[in-house]
C-alpha cells in the first residue's frame, strides 16, 4: 500500500495556521499580507513534511497544462537526442513542468490526437524538424529545416566540424557513409545535404556515398565494390558512430587498415567508441544544452546567456 500523499491541510496543522493560509504561502499570492514569520513557519513545514502541489490543481488554477509533448521520429535513436531529452527533461521539471515522449507511430494515432488528449502546454514535434521538400508533390529534393541554427550552431555546423577534421588531416577525397535503414532515411539525407555543401565550403570534391548494409555478407561485398570503385577515397565521414563502427568491422575483414589507407570518422560520440579497433574518432555535440535551450523557449523564459557551442571532434585512433 503506498505512502499517503501530504495535503496542505497536513501543512496548515504542523504550522498552525489555516489551510487557506497555507494556500495563499505556497501559491504565492501577494493580494495577501502574510507575516514573514508566518510564511517562513509555513514554507518550513511544507519542507519538512515533503508537501509536492497537486500538478492537475496547479494546472486548473492557472488554466493551462503543465505537460510538453516532445514528438519523435519513430526509430531516431542515439546518444545526442538522449542528452536533448535529458536536457530538456530536467530544465521543464526546475520550472514545474512534465515531459512527454511520444515516438511516432500509426499505432498510437495521429500527433494531433495525442495533443487534443494531453492539451499539452506546447508541443515540440522534432518529426518535422528536418523534411525534404521532395516530401510535397512537384518539389524538388533539396532538404529544408526548420528552427535548426544550420551554419551557425545547428547541424549544418556539426557536419562541417566532421568534414573539416578530415580535410585539415590532408584528406582531400572523403566519401559520405549512410545507414541502409528506412528510419533514418530522411535525416540521412538532410546529413548528405549538408555533407555536400560543407565539401563546397571547403573546396574539396563532392563526397560520393555508401550506404552500409545492416547484415556482415552484404556489407563486405558493398565496401568491397566501392573500394575498387572510388580508389581516389582516402576518408570516410560516417552518418553516425553506429554506421562508423560497423565500417570498421568491414574494414578489418578485407585487410584495409585504418587509418593509413582508409580514414573513419564518426558522429554523435558514443561512449563505447573508444573500444573499437582502432578506436573512434568522432564528433561530439553538447546535445544537451540544446533540450534546456528549447525548454526555456516553450516555456517563454529567456534562454541561457551562454549559446551552445558548435560540435568538436574527440581524436582517436581512426581519423
Amino acid at each position: 500500500m503506498g505512502t499517503r500523499r501530504v495535503t496542505m491541510r497536513d501543512v496548515a496543522k504542523a504550522s498552525g495556521v489555516s489551510s487557506a493560509t497555507v494556500s495563499f504561502v505556497l501559491n504565492n499570492v501577494t493580494e495577501q499580507h502574510i507575516s514573514p514569520a508566518t510564511r517562513e513557519r509555513v514554507e518550513a513545514a511544507a519542507r519538512d513534511l515533503g508537501y509536492v502541489p497537486h500538478a492537475i490543481a496547479k494546472a486548473l488554477r492557472e488554466g493551462t497544462s503543465r505537460i510538453v509533448l516532445l514528438a519523435l521520429p519513430q526509430g531516431i535513436r542515439g546518444p545526442g537526442l538522449d542528452a536533448y531529452t535529458r536536457g530538456l527533461d530536467d530544465e521543464l521539471a526546475r520550472h514545474g513542468h512534465v515531459l512527454l515522449v511520444r515516438h511516432g507511430s500509426s499505432l498510437h494515432g495521429t500527433l494531433a490526437s495525442v495533443v487534443a488528449t494531453v492539451s499539452p502546454r506546447a508541443v515540440i514535434d522534432l518529426t518535422g524538424l528536418y523534411r525534404a521538400e521532395a516530401d510535397e508533390p512537384g518539389a524538388a529534393s533539396t532538404p529544408v529545416t526548420s528552427n535548426d541554427g544550420g551554419w551557425v550552431d545547428g547541424l549544418a555546423a556539426h557536419t562541417l566540424v566532421q568534414l573539416r577534421h578530415l580535410v585539415d588531416a590532408g584528406h582531400a577525397s572523403i566519401a559520405m557513409a549512410l545507414p541502409d535503414d528506412a528510419g533514418w532515411a530522411r535525416l540521412a539525407t538532410v546529413r548528405l545535404h549538408f555533407t555536400r555543401e560543407a565539401a563546397a565550403r571547403l573546396g574539396i570534391a563532392e563526397p560520393p556515398t555508401l550506404t552500409v548494409p545492416g547484415d556482415a555478407a552484404s556489407a563486405w561485398r558493398v565496401v568491397r565494390d566501392f573500394r575498387r570503385d572510388h580508389p581516389e577515397v582516402t576518408a570516410v565521414a560516417a552518418f553516425d558512430d553506429a554506421v562508423a563502427m560497423h565500417l570498421l568491422s568491414v574494414l578489418h575483414e578485407l585487410s584495409i587498415t585504418v587509418p593509413s589507407e582508409l580514414a573513419v570518422i564518426g558522429f554523435d560520440a558514443v561512449e563505447y567508441g573508444s573500444y573499437a579497433t582502432p578506436a573512434l574518432t568522432s564528433v561530439h555535440i553538447d546535445a544537451r544544452s540544446y533540450g534546456e535551450r528549447a525548454a526555456r523557449t516553450v516555456l517563454g523564459l529567456e534562454p541561457p546567456a551562454e549559446p551552445p557551442t558548435v560540435a568538436t571532434v574527440i581524436v582517436r585512433e581512426s581519423a
